[in-house]
């Protein structure tokens, strides 16, 4: 990476991105497919809003949208980027789904998509590059400085139990019940550059600190970083990464919404100066979110109160109606809300789906027929 990409290009302050990588199954077991080639060629034929991409394994597809100002925006496009990839989908037999893991599969079983970044990684971290066939939701908020931008990450960094317990729907993994909310961010925190972003509070002293990694050649990009958040200065943005992919494209705008609500609030009114405690509280409130979703508790690093994690969300989103409201994000945040007063998850929907089933195949074809429109047939 030249100096000239570590510049960080300014960008409409508050406008949304969002990143979802999902799975690629097939129509008899319901197990992963290895059909990202043929998917991705088949919609490179056809025009369709976004970006369709390979991931690391032959499994799995990415999908990036466009900017967007508020949540009807973001959920609009989203719609149609499904939509074309349900029809290329279906026309080579197999099926796409949502959710942070798939319930069964065999990561050894896994190939790693031929590019030479993803053949870089696999021979650097070994089998972490096959286990690394889990399902996340990126979403990036527009900056419109790099110092901006490090305030946000070290203010949202006490929001994170929000972002997993919100997303969580990965409670299996390998055929077991993890006991986990969300047990894809264990197979993150695998990798030693995944955790927390440096505390630094200027742009420039962020780029000391990336030269100095650089020049210990440990890194050559930012996408070396497997940060839970994580500057993106090419784009303008910060990038938030703990988020399971949600089972539906719906709950992946509501999330994108409230990450963007959250981040107008605290760059506006600037409620806290970042503080290292967050940081000493970090792993066991992420722990409490990752184990324990809506259940789980957390310390709040600024009043040192021991507080649930539903309860701190439903007092963020009353906090946050207003910064809501200005990009027209109120009715969404309204959504959201009753959803966490009511306790559902995409997490409690797998596990109510297997007891109801008893059988993960089962789970894993609901879960695809509720990401792409047929759930009503299911």
């Amino acid at each position: 990476m030249s100096d000239n990409e570590m510049v960080f290009k300014p960008s409409p302050g508050f406008t949304i991105g969002v990143e979802l990588e999902l799975q690629i199954l097939n129509p008899r077991d319901y197990n992963l497919a290895r059909d990202a080639a043929d998917l991705i060629g088949l919609l490179e034929k056809h025009r369709h809003p976004g970006e369709i991409k390979p991931e690391i394994t032959e499994s799995m597809v990415e999908i990036n949208s466009s900017i967007h100002r508020n949540h009807d925006s973001v959920l609009g496009e989203l719609r149609l980027v499904r939509d074309a990839m349900v029809r290329a989908a279906e026309r080579l037999n197999l099926r796409i789904a949502g959710g942070g893991s798939h319930p069964f599969h065999k990561w050894s079983e896994r190939r790693i998509y031929p590019t030479e970044r993803f053949k870089r990684i696999s021979n650097l971290y070994g089998y972490l590059a096959k286990q690394f066939t889990v399902f996340g939701q990126h979403v990036h908020i527009g900056c419109q400085n790099g110092d901006d931008a490090l305030y946000l990450i070290h203010m949202l960094s006490r929001y994170v139990p929000h972002f997993i317990a919100l997303s969580a729907s990965s409670p299996f993994q390998q055929g077991q019940d993890t006991c986990y909310q969300s047990s894809r961010l264990n197979t993150v925190n695998a990798f030693p550059l995944s955790g927390q972003a440096p505390f630094v509070h200027s742009w420039d002293g962020f780029l000391e600190y990336f030269s100095k990694m650089r020049g210990f050649g440990i890194v050559e990009s930012m996408k070396d970083f497997y940060w839970d958040i994580r500057p993106k200065p090419e784009y303008g943005t910060v990038e938030i990464r703990v988020f399971d992919t949600p089972l539906t494209v719906e709950r992946a705008a509501l999330l994108a919404a409230y990450a963007q609500s959250l981040a107008r609030y605290l760059l506006t009114e600037r409620p806290h100066v970042p503080s290292r405690d967050v940081y000493a509280l970090y792993n066991y409130n992420r722990f409490q979110a990752c184990r324990y979703g809506l259940e789980g508790r957390l310390v709040d690093a600024y009043t040192q109160r021991h507080i649930g994690l539903r309860e701190d969300m439903l007092e963020t989103l009353r906090l946050v109606e207003r910064h809501a409201a200005e990009p027209g994000n109120g009715a969404a945040l309204a959504q959201l809300a009753a959803d966490v007063a009511a306790g559902v998850s995409d997490a409690g929907w797998l596990r109510e789906t297997y007891q109801r089933c008893h059988s993960l195949n089962d789970v894993a074809r609901l879960q695809s027929d509720l990401w792409m429109g047929h759930a009503a047939t299911a």
